[in-house]
């Protein structure tokens, strides 16, 4: 009340809760529909960028989902960290800047070999 902003708690165990929860949705309803595909959970980073929450959610076999040019620096970082691997499927969404497309590129050039990028401009 005093400053007027709201009070913001990061439950960590819920955030494998939720991913479980979805995985098992997902699998259900492959089953009830006989679809044979894969189910990969991708963790959009702009949901919450605190390293806390997304190496939590990583421990739970994820891949990743950017949005933006400072959302390929994160991945760096982790990979740097060995949170994440080449293999580590980043789905690079939202508006392509100039240095977004460059960092995009870049994770391809290094090696990333599951980094697509979502043409939506």
């Amino acid at each position: 009340d005093k400053y007027g902003t709201p009070l913001k708690l990061s439950y960590l165990p819920k955030i494998g809760m939720q991913i479980n929860k979805a995985k098992q949705m997902f699998a259900n309803a492959f089953k009830k529909h006989k679809y044979e595909g894969e189910y990969f959970y991708c963790y959009c980073t702009k949901s919450s960028h605190f390293s806390f929450v997304v190496e939590e959610a990583l421990k739970h076999n994820i891949h990743l989902e950017t949005s933006y040019a400072y959302d390929i620096e994160i991945i760096k970082k982790l990979y740097a960290r060995k949170k994440i691997n080449k293999e580590t499927y980043i789905i690079c969404n939202g508006f392509k800047q100039k240095t977004y497309t460059k960092r995009i590129a870049g994770l391809i050039n290094s090696g990333f070999k599951n980094v697509i990028p979502v043409l939506d401009n």
